[in-house]
């Protein structure tokens, strides 16, 4: 009840409002699952594979068909299937795959940003239409000029959808530097084990050389 009744203080603005904090609520909940499994997994995952790829590379690359949903797993597993015929189609592979790779670790950022962008203006608008219905209700022809329920109304959509709009934006803005910040390690670890695995793969194959 007490929900219903701030959704239809705050007026007409409240319902994008809640559109746009329940798509942000579901898109968060997903990245932040899939950096939980990535962090989880994954450094586990490549100390694995560099423990067994000098000695068992085809056992090694089927430890990383376990793993599909990690990005490292994909790029490594692209990169060495067909085998390289020497480092520099390898250092090739790797920087295209971990390339097709980014768009997915900054996946719904266009959404965050759009959300940022938009809740303070629905809040923005909110607050003029509250505004707007202050100044109807002005009665000059009452002793005191106004008509107290409405006054009352018009302030209260006026503040509630402008706290409601900057809530969205601010918790909005939080998440997405945080999976900003989880993106830039990503990308640095990826491109650390890539080298690792070049590396590696000289030392396996100096034949290719």
């Amino acid at each position: 009840m007490a929900q219903s009744s701030l959704l239809a203080a705050g007026g007409v603005v409240m319902l994008p409002l809640l559109m746009l904090s329940m798509i942000t609520v579901v898109l968060v909940g997903e990245r932040l699952w899939f950096w939980w499994r990535v962090s989880r997994q994954q450094k586990r995952l490549v100390v694995r594979f560099f423990a067994q790829y000098g000695e068992e590379p085809d056992a090694a690359i089927a430890q990383l068909e376990a793993y599909p949903h990690l990005p490292i797993a994909r790029i490594f597993l692209t990169a060495l299937n067909p085998r390289p015929t020497s480092p520099a189609t390898l250092r090739l592979a790797l920087e295209t795959a971990a390339q097709q790779e980014l768009p997915l670790l900054k996946r719904f950022n266009t959404v965050f940003t759009t959300v940022i962008a938009v809740s303070p203006l629905f809040g923005l608008l909110g607050t003029l239409l509250g505004l707007m219905r202050v100044f109807v209700n002005l009665d000059l022809s009452s002793p005191s000029g106004l008509q107290n329920s409405g006054i009352t109304r018009g302030i209260a959509e006026a503040l509630i959808s402008t706290a409601t709009g900057l809530a969205i934006a601010i918790l909005t803005l939080i998440f997405t530097n945080f999976f900003l910040g989880l993106y830039h390690r990503q990308r640095s670890f990826l491109q650390v084990t890539g080298g690792q695995l070049e590396l590696l793969y000289r030392q396996q194959y100096p034949q290719a050389e």
